[in-house]
């Protein structure tokens, strides 16, 4: 198997060594760099498996970074790390094309395992066949994270939607409880998280509304059940 080739964009010194250190322990190639245009000159010119992105940079933020790499490559996975807490900012960072969001201070065991999580969802499939589900009318494409209804445009999800979809099309017609949701896709249950969660239904509910026969119902301080 191909080793896998991480850019680490982070100027904190002493972090950034302490995680490519832990990475190339994996058996990751890491390539490190503080400064955001650095960054993108050596995304230019290197082939890479996934991006870590911090969002405070001193020449330019990372949200600014990941939206010049989604201009030349838009499957890539990106992480981004942050010691922002705000609401508004985990949803400019998956709106400027991350697909994970882990904040500061975070364990290197769950780094590792969001890495693992996001490489694996960006291999491509076997046969093409391989991870398209049927949800109502529309296609869902897991390893694309597309959704398409008939001959409609094709609506590109986050890497945090699809996994959303994904986990309410496993328990289709069945009440899917908020706390389960949470600790499945975030680790974590708190209120913080749980207004990400209400953002990323509405989001879900628009993208489906095309075809009545699907819907993500509401049971009030229960959870969600996607009937379809």
């Amino acid at each position: 198997m191909e080793q896998a080739h991480i850019l680490l964009v982070e100027d904190e010194p002493f972090l950034a060594q302490v995680v490519a250190d832990s990475l190339e322990q994996q058996g990751y190639q890491v390539t490190h760099t503080g400064d955001g245009q650095q960054a993108f000159d050596l995304f230019s010119s290197h082939r890479f498996s996934l991006c870590i992105v911090d969002v405070m940079l001193p020449s330019s933020d990372g949200f600014s970074l990941v939206q010049q790499i989604r201009q030349v490559n838009k499957i890539i996975p990106i992480l981004f790390l942050t010691a922002r807490t705000a609401t508004k900012d985990l949803m400019e960072g998956y709106r400027s094309g991350g697909n994970d969001y882990l904040k500061k201070p975070f364990s290197l065991e769950e780094l590792f395992l969001r890495i693992q999580e996001l490489l694996k969802r960006s291999s491509p499939p076997s046969t093409g066949l391989v991870g398209t589900l049927l949800i109502g009318r529309y296609r869902f494409m897991t390893h694309q994270q597309t959704l398409q209804l008939s001959d409609h445009a094709i609506i590109r999800l986050s890497y945090r939607e699809a996994q959303l979809l994904q986990l309410l099309y496993d328990h289709q017609n069945q009440v899917l409880s908020r706390r389960h949701i949470l600790l499945s896709l975030w680790g974590d249950d708190s209120y913080f998280e749980g207004r990400t969660l209400d953002v990323f239904i509405t989001r879900l509910r628009k993208y489906l509304k095309e075809d009545p026969s699907v819907e993500i119902l509401t049971l009030r301080g229960v959870g969600y059940r996607l009937v379809c």
